[in-house]
């Protein structure tokens, strides 16, 4: 897991959803649903999750689909250490602010 893929709020946003059930496998819409990201701003996303190996994605069985009468669906989860590179990821990017006391995206310096 040496490639950090770019912290975006809307990547955070992911992972955030992803970390709530960090070992339970999510997939696109479910995901998109959660954070209210668009499909072509969330697979890229995902996309770029798995290139650093913090997250792996599979098809479900074709069964699966076929006997639910709708389209297949691809799975993401976190790949084994995904999960805290994840939380480690966050933390160093989420910081409180005077205007919003949730936090936004800004580097700490010093760590």
């Amino acid at each position: 897991m040496s490639y950090v893929p770019r912290l975006t709020e809307q990547t955070v946003a992911v992972l955030r959803a992803m970390l709530a059930a960090p070992t339970t496998p999510r997939w696109g819409r479910d995901i998109a649903n959660e954070t209210g990201l668009k499909s072509g701003t969330l697979h890229p996303i995902l996309a770029r999750l798995e290139q650093a190996g913090w997250v792996v994605s599979a098809w479900e069985d074709p069964a699966e689909h076929e006997d639910a009468g709708r389209p297949r669906r691809r799975y993401y989860q976190f790949a084994p250490g995904g999960a805290e590179a994840a939380r480690c990821a966050i933390a160093t990017v989420v910081a409180p602010t005077k205007s919003s006391p949730v936090g936004r995206l800004r580097p700490q310096l010093g760590h």
